[in-house]
Formats: structure tokens, sequence, C-alpha cells
């Protein structure tokens, strides 16, 4: 059994969180060739956000993390800055205490990254909080081929895809097909949560 220990657990705090990711995104850019201007071109994220995120400067908001994401070709689990798949061993274990999280500084949305060892098998399993009277807003298009499949936890969430709404209450489930935009929102007055398995066939 092989057991994550805890070194994505600093995370958790903001700036030791705006740091991870903005060296994640830094790296990132350089293995693929880009400059700041061309990922912001590819991004729609201004080249003054981009420089500040990458400095440790500047926490995005999930909507900003998600289209660089989508232009730097990888997840938003990996700038986070996830556990890597263990190479052996039976099972994985992942302690509640070292799970990363993502917060939007704007809304109190969190991220949970639940996956011991994401990627493994072609998938991985998110825990999402929304708070009351929040949204994601729309997130871009994953490519084609990735699967979203959600279970509502608590709460009343409202999901957004290619310009339909769907309305989940606690213990309703949703499978769709992540390759157009979609958000996530909590129109009530309870905060909300939910857990999500994302998969990428190939």
């Amino acid at each position: 059994m092989v057991k994550q220990d805890g070194n994505a657990a600093g995370l958790q705090h903001g700036d030791d969180l705006a740091g991870a990711f903005g060296g994640n995104v830094r790296r990132r850019r350089e293995e693929a060739g880009l400059t700041l201007e061309q990922l912001s071109t590819q991004s729609s994220v201004s080249r003054a956000m981009l420089s500040k995120v990458e400095r440790g400067e500047k926490s995005p908001t999930i909507g900003v993390a998600s289209r660089i994401a989508h232009a730097l070709d990888t997840s938003l689990s990996d700038l986070i800055g996830a556990p890597a798949a263990a190479a052996s061993g039976v099972a994985v274990v992942m302690r509640k205490n070292d799970r990363p999280v993502f917060r939007d500084p704007e809304t109190g949305f969190e991220r949970h990254i639940v996956s011991a060892a994401p990627g493994a098998g072609g998938a991985e399993m998110v825990v999402h909080h929304l708070p009351a009277q929040v949204s994601t807003g729309l997130l871009p298009a994953y490519p084609p081929g990735t699967e979203k499949q959600l279970v509502v936890l608590e709460g009343t969430l409202t999901v957004a895809i290619g310009g339909i709404n769907e309305t989940l209450n606690r213990g309703d489930s949703l499978f769709f097909q992540a390759d157009a935009d979609h958000g996530f929102a909590n129109r009530t007055s309870a905060p909300c949560e939910y857990i999500m398995v994302i998969s990428r066939r190939t």
C-alpha cells in the first residue's frame, strides 16, 4: 500500500496555493515553448494577469484557472499540484488533510482533489463546494471524449450544459459530455457539495 504523504497539504493555504499554481503554470508554459503573450492569446487571460499568477502574486478564479489549464492542454488538477500516480503498490491512500484544494478567492468555491492517484484508469475524482448563491460561471469545453459524472451530496445544484439547465437535489446524479461550455451554480441560501468523476476516453 502506498501513502501520499502530505506534499500537497500546504496548498490549502492561500499563499502556498498561489505559489504552487503559478510555478506549475510557468513550468507547463515553458515546456510548451509558449511566451506569456502566446498563452494570453490562447487562454483569453491578460498577460498582466498571467504574469501575476506565475509569480504567485494573484490567485486566479476558477474560470481563469480553467482557461489557463485548457490553453496549456493539461488538467486543472495538474496545475493545482495533484499527487503523481504511484508507480507501484496495490492500493494508494491519500488522507483528508493531504488533499490539494483550490479556492476561488472571489466566490469561496472550493475544488478538492480526492483522487489518491489522479489519472490512474483515465479518470480523476474531485469534490466541489459551492457556497450559497455562488456560481462558477461558464467553464471552457474540454477536449472531445471527456465525460463528467456527478452526484450531489448536500444542497441543490444547477448545471448548465449547452444552453440547457438541469437542477439536481441531494442524491441526484448526472452524466454529460464535457466537450461544450458548462457551469455549476448554487442558487439557494444553503451550501452545496457534490462529487464529480472526470474521465477521458482514448
